[in-house]
């Protein structure tokens, strides 16, 4: 077989189904290939969406994110969508096809270094000189995303190396390393048991979770032990899913992004500091105050030995994975009584104070009353993902999820615009059966509009919401907190949002008015067609954004 086959095969000889990307010159012996194969190709409007794409759908499968592109700007294109999947730890592997290798240094269009250029946002990566090394080399990928600590993969694919010949007996793979965790490591049983004493000992102990607990599957074990323990669950941003919600020990996000007063009170009161899957980093703690060094004795829990240590004096790290150290804690630990009812008088106030102003007439529309009304009328198994701007704060700390799993993400390790779009779109194929939501504020729409042609051609029932306010919110908010409203280029042009999404050929609706937007997302989500609702809403820099700075 050709390269480009063994290529397929190899993908598929690891349980790939879906590739998400955009054609080139360089890709030709790829795409020919692909279309006589049975992996399904999604073709994208550009490849930063195509990463975007790969990662959201292995977000909700727990399998390999696949997507590819050309050689030159398509590397350029992709890389975005690399670094946030990597730092993330989230499965995705890249192929950019390339120049061929008897091209290279003679000044060839599209010659690119894609080796140095990938090796900074990737845990591994590879070009591929010789067409008998492809099976091999994609095994070593698929072995480096899924084991450890899961992350990002590139292969650059020269052009000629596609055609050159493979041995058929050569294509062959373990198909257990398309899914993750696939290699999972247990904890060391003393350092357990130091743990289970630390915790027998305290009064007020806290777990705060990260995207590592939902990436484990090790939900079950959590709320078990939090059970046990009677003690509360806090979650990062990216750990929202390690616990439901509307569980009495659920605490909600905390942190400087979609934290607020009330749940910083309660990492403060604790005593036992259990960090999950979590890497403790600025966002979480409010930049390493809270909770504050030397306060509480702290577990870590991480299956990155360079984790644990790196913020924050740890007395008992757990280098594990997370299924596996909650696992063998609840083995380890007795039953303990516990007072939960401080936890519930905190997320009752901070409940309150949503509920007033979810329930507000002003215009423009608070941005309180777009999550009220999405979390009234989704179903609880719905997807939902937020872009970081506007959107991420808001319904990180007021969207209670009802279950666990991933049913909402955003794009937490780099933060970049113009991210729920795309990655709405991979859930949706990772998960078809359930709505999927993507929320965004219009400087997010600006990088992403290309992609609701891929909606339309592709019929997928996904809903966008736009919150509109025509200012870059998160930076204006900024510079009226810290800067003395000292504001500068932040402000664009109003858009009218549906009727670009008219011209792609979605059903759109435009509500400028609180009475509008019920029936309007009611319509939208019951639709079984790509919709879009634009929402006129008050901007971050006039709101009361759960994030602590600016309420500072």
């Amino acid at each position: 077989m050709s390269g480009a086959q063994a290529v397929v095969e190899m993908l598929r000889a690891h349980g790939v189904d879906i590739v998400f990307g955009l054609c080139g010159d360089t890709s030709l012996p790829l795409y020919d290939a692909l279309r006589g194969s049975r992996l399904r190709h999604i073709l994208t409007r550009d490849e930063r969406h195509a990463a975007y794409m790969a990662d959201g759908y292995a977000r909700v499968t727990g399998r390999v994110g696949v997507c590819e592109g050309p050689s030159g700007g398509g590397a350029t294109y992709i890389l975005p969508g690399l670094a946030e999947a990597n730092e993330s730890s989230i499965p995705v592997l890249a192929i950019n096809t390339d120049i061929s290798v008897s091209s290279r240094g003679r000044y060839t269009l599209t010659e690119l270094d894609q080796r140095t250029l990938m090796r900074p946002v990737t845990k591994w990566n590879a070009v591929i000189d010789r067409a008998a090394d492809i099976p091999r080399v994609f095994r070593q990928a698929f072995d480096a995303m899924t084991t450890g600590r899961p992350g990002a993969a590139h292969i650059a694919l020269p052009y000629d190396v596609q055609s050159a010949p493979v041995e058929a007996d050569d294509v062959w793979a373990d198909p257990s390393l398309g899914v993750y965790p696939s290699r999972r490591s247990a904890p060391d049983p003393e350092m357990v048991a130091l743990a289970a004493k630390l915790l027998r000992n305290s009064r007020n102990p806290l777990f705060i979770c990260g995207g590592g607990v939902v990436i484990s599957h090790a939900e079950a074990e959590l709320t078990e032990l939090a059970e046990k323990l009677a003690a509360p669950v806090a979650t990062t941003i990216s750990g929202k899913g390690a616990i439901d919600e509307r569980c009495a020990h659920a605490v909600g996000v905390v942190g400087s992004n979609g934290g607020t007063a009330e749940t910083r009170a309660i990492v403060d009161a604790a005593d036992v500091i259990v960090f999950v899957g979590c890497r403790a980093g600025s966002v979480t703690t409010e930049r390493w105050r809270h909770p504050a060094p030397g306060e509480a004795r702290i577990i870590h829990i991480d299956v990155d030995p360079a984790v644990p240590g790196r913020n924050y004096k740890v007395d008992v790290p757990l280098i594990a994975d997370a299924k596996l150290a909650l696992a063998a804690l609840l083995d380890a630990v007795n039953a303990r009584e516990g007072d939960l009812s401080p936890v519930d008088a905190r997320k009752r106030a901070k409940f309150e104070r949503f509920e007033a102003l979810a329930r507000s007439d002003e215009s423009p529309i608070r941005p309180e009353r777009v999550v009220a009304e999405l979390a009234r009328q989704l179903d609880p198994a719905a997807t939902l993902v937020a872009d970081p701007g506007t959107p991420c704060p808001y319904f990180s700390a007021y969207y209670v999820l009802r279950g666990t799993g991933r049913r909402f993400f955003s794009n937490r390790a780099h933060g970049a615009l113009g991210y729920a779009l795309a990655a709405a779109v991979g859930a949706h194929f990772g998960r078809p059966h359930v709505k999927t939501v993507a929320v965004m504020g219009d400087g997010s729409f600006g990088m992403c509009a290309g992609e609701l042609e891929t909606l339309v051609r592709l019929k997928l029932p996904i809903t966008a919401v736009v919150i509109s306010n025509a200012t870059y919110g998160w930076i204006k908010a900024g510079q009226r907190a810290a800067y003395g409203q000292r504001y500068f280029g932040v402000d664009f042009s109003a858009t009218d949002h549906a009727a670009v999404a008219r011209a792609y050929g979605l059903r759109a609706w435009r509500v400028t008015q609180p009475r509008e937007l019920a029936p309007a997302l009611q319509a939208a989500l019951a639709a079984g067609e790509p919709t879009l609702v634009d929402i006129v809403c008050q901007p971050l820099h006039e709101a009361r954004a759960p994030v602590s700075e600016w309420i500072a």
